[in-house]
């Protein structure tokens, strides 16, 4: 009887105790989402209790809106260089603060660091280190580089890569992390037999090392693609989406339309292909990633 009591599996909850996390999540989630895509294919203006279902009009406007084109192709080309440079600049922080330095505990604290401060705070700060009469600009004066000076945020051409450039800074060490746990796991024999057979560092990181990064890489690439192209609070606090619609994103774009254009059904829309955006871009990345991750492994 004791060899049975030990060896009988623990029954499972009572489904119903779901019920009241899922009543909530539907009341918190599900309603307003439902609610919010209803309102894409209305005029409503955000305040009138009055209004029309116009259909797709919101959506066959948007196609035709220069600006919403601009602003969508903004949010790509901020998403893809983010992924590249910022996954790129934290693997090779990841493998210098794995190497037997000294300096290393306090320089993953360091690198780490600006990834928890606030990203509206984090915004205003390079805002006026980037204005025409800020740090940046007097570091070059002082250094004799006049020629080099430049309006950061008020260039067209700059502004935008200048919002990239923060959002690089931010996040590179929150990747580096995720990097140096996927690096830590790795065992130091896999290492020492590639060294024994005459592998090259380089050739050893390609063929070793990155394989077992997989999962590492996979949340990597997740986190900032997504990140991307939700993109909204460096922007608005450096440049609010300008100079002109310069550095607009699809987020920035959808704050202007609901709260000082009042057009609430049209950056309903906007909100709408946004998150289909996201929801295709991070699933099928996520297919690829995984398919990878287990061919490596």
């Amino acid at each position: 009887m004791a060899t049975d009591l030990r060896t009988r599996r623990p029954a499972a909850p009572p489904w119903w105790f779901t019920v009241p996390a899922l009543l909530l999540f539907a009341f918190v989630v599900l309603v307003p989402s439902a609610r919010g895509v209803y309102y894409a294919f209305t005029d409503w203006d955000g305040l009138d209790p009055d209004l029309a279902f116009i259909g797709l009009d919101n959506f066959t406007a948007m196609a035709g809106d220069p600006d919403a084109l601009q602003a969508i192709r903004h949010t790509l080309v901020i998403a893809v260089t983010i992924t590249v440079v910022q996954n790129g600049l934290g693997l090779l922080l990841a493998l210098g603060v794995t190497t037997a330095i000294k300096s290393r505990n306090l320089l993953r604290v360091l690198l780490f660091a600006p990834a928890v401060v606030a990203q509206i705070v984090t915004a205003y700060l390079w805002r006026n280190l980037l204005g025409p009469d800020g740090a940046v600009n007097s570091l070059l004066a002082g250094l004799g580089l006049d020629s080099w000076r430049q309006n950061w945020l008020g260039d067209p051409d700059l502004a935008l890569w200048m919002v990239v450039l923060v959002v690089v800074w931010q996040y590179a060490g929150y990747s580096m992390v995720i990097f140096v746990a996927g690096l830590q796991s790795i065992p130091q024999e896999i290492h020492e037999a590639a060294a024994i057979d005459g592998t090259g560092p380089v050739r050893r990181f390609w063929s070793v090392t990155r394989p077992l990064l997989a999962p590492a890489i996979t949340i990597n690439v997740m986190l900032s693609v997504i990140g991307g192209l939700k993109l909204f609070d460096q922007v608005y606090g450096m440049t609010g989406g300008g100079p002109g619609h310069a550095t607009d994103t699809i987020s920035t774009l959808i704050y202007k339309d609901a709260f000082t254009l009042g057009e609430f059904g049209y950056s309903i829309a906007l909100a709408v292909v946004l998150t289909a955006v996201v929801a295709v871009v991070s699933a099928g990345q996520y297919a690829v990633l995984d398919r990878n991750e287990k061919a490596t492994t």
